[in-house]
């Protein structure tokens, strides 16, 4: 058994704007593990990093790359275990020894083997007022049930304003509207915000105030009228006791699961079993992975027979994902083909 690691530069169609900044590519690492001995050959894994956000984005993350893949023959329970602080290389582990026993088929439920499809949101990114608007017509007529559109960006009146054109034309048993602040509101201006979307009826804000600011998101969370969902709070927060502590502290009403930034399939899974321990919900939602990473996201949502929407889209995106086996059918997503025979490796994989 060996391994290597391998960059790649995901290109966006467009740019995407989120309250953080405008993002025109986005940079992926893969691990690739060779195996006579499995039925597949090779298992590979996305590290669905996020510059600027996920906790492992540190100048010692090549390295640790590097040292995980020439440890590769330590096996999958030793390597996450000394990858804690890795979140995002523990997920690829995850997916490429999965991958090395079943292929990209990783769970065997309806949804992998094309029979079912998981309800997911249309994601409305932020820009110009025009240039939302335009999105939100194309979401419309790509048949999606549920919308979520990132506000923070620009003034709250104008976003304001496309919410209430949404909600004129839908009501809310025809569509439902969710919001992700990324942290861009603070607490003397969050107030007013909830009231008005609550009286639009949008089923959560994620993250309306920054992770720092616990006091103020355990405040919001106990009074708001629209229910609260923490993202980037789940951040860098490890053990089962951490997670324990912050939910208890905050008691949010939702909390979004992202994989690549929490510890893969495993750590979610931890996430889940503490929520659940204290009547808190939740959804899954990709880091902007590339199709290999996706696909392993929505088939471990595939196993928890969930019925609120997912966060989850597929290879729009980018100019140059890699192809893969998902597909978006009238707001669902659904697992098309043969799962083993769309995966096409790009030539410009970088190893180093």
């Amino acid at each position: 058994m060996k391994a290597t690691v391998h960059s790649y530069l995901l290109n966006f169609k467009q740019p995407a704007g989120t309250s953080r900044g405008v993002l025109r590519t986005k940079e992926s690492f893969f691990l690739r593990i060779e195996d006579a001995a499995s039925p597949f050959g090779i298992g590979l894994g996305e590290v669905g990093v996020l510059r600027g956000l996920s906790v492992d984005d540190v100048p010692a993350l090549e390295g640790q790359l590097a040292w995980t893949a020439k440890n590769i023959h330590l096996g999958l329970e030793e390597l996450y275990v000394r990858n804690n602080s890795f979140p995002s290389i523990q997920f690829a582990l995850e997916q490429a020894f999965s991958h090395l026993k079943r292929g990209f088929h990783h769970f065997e439920t309806p949804f992998s083997r094309g029979e079912q499809g998981q309800s997911i949101n249309g994601l409305i990114w932020m820009g110009s007022k025009d240039f939302m608007l335009d999105q939100i017509q194309l979401r419309l007529n790509e048949g999606f049930g549920t919308l979520k559109m990132k506000v923070g960006a620009i003034s709250w009146a104008d976003e304001l304003t496309l919410l209430k054109g949404i909600r004129a034309r839908f009501s809310a048993s025809e569509l439902i509207l969710r919001v992700d602040a990324n942290g861009a509101f603070d607490r003397s201006s969050i107030v007013p915000v909830l009231q008005e979307l609550a009286a639009l009826d949008v089923h959560s804000i994620e993250q309306p105030l920054a992770p720092s600011d616990i006091v103020g998101l355990a405040d919001i969370s106990a009074s708001s009228p629209v229910p609260i969902a923490l993202d980037e709070s789940l951040i860098g927060v490890f053990s089962a006791a951490e997670k324990e502590l912050l939910l208890d502290a905050v008691r949010p009403q939702y909390i979004i699961l992202k994989p690549s930034f929490i510890g893969g399939w495993r750590g979610a899974d931890e996430w889940i079993d503490c929520a659940n321990a204290r009547g808190i919900d939740w959804w899954a939602t990709s880091a902007l992975e590339s199709t290999v990473g996706m696909n392993a996201i929505a088939q471990w949502t595939a196993t928890k027979q969930l019925l609120l929407p997912q966060g989850l889209g597929t290879g729009s995106l980018y100019t140059n994902n890699i192809p893969g086996p998902l597909e978006v059918k009238n707001g669902e997503l659904w697992t098309v083909g043969n799962v083993q025979k769309l995966w096409t490796l790009p030539n410009s994989f970088i190893p180093f």
